[in-house]
């Protein structure tokens, strides 16, 4: 089985990257609590969105491409859940 290609996740991944960053000079500088622990939100905000995006593409290829092959479903559904109580 191929795996799906998640190019488009990069672009926020970096600017995830960038924030986490500027969380850390915020750090750094002594900066007010609330401003670090809003920025903190933004950046779980933006990961739970890709996420999602990668979750939503697994579900439509990969564990279709399952049910079309060997009807592994079963085991794709077992693997996610065990992704998600992470």
């Amino acid at each position: 089985m191929s795996h799906p290609c998640h190019q488009q996740q990069v672009a926020s991944i970096r600017r995830i990257e960038g924030q986490v960053r500027g969380i850390l000079k915020m750090i750094e500088q002594e900066k007010y609590c609330i401003d670090i622990l809003n920025q903190i939100k933004a950046v779980k905000n933006s990961l739970s969105t890709v996420e999602s995006k990668i979750l939503k593409t697994h579900l439509k290829m990969c564990v279709q491409d399952t049910l079309k092959d060997d009807g592994n479903f079963d085991n794709k559904v077992e693997e996610i859940i065990k992704v998600l109580k992470r």
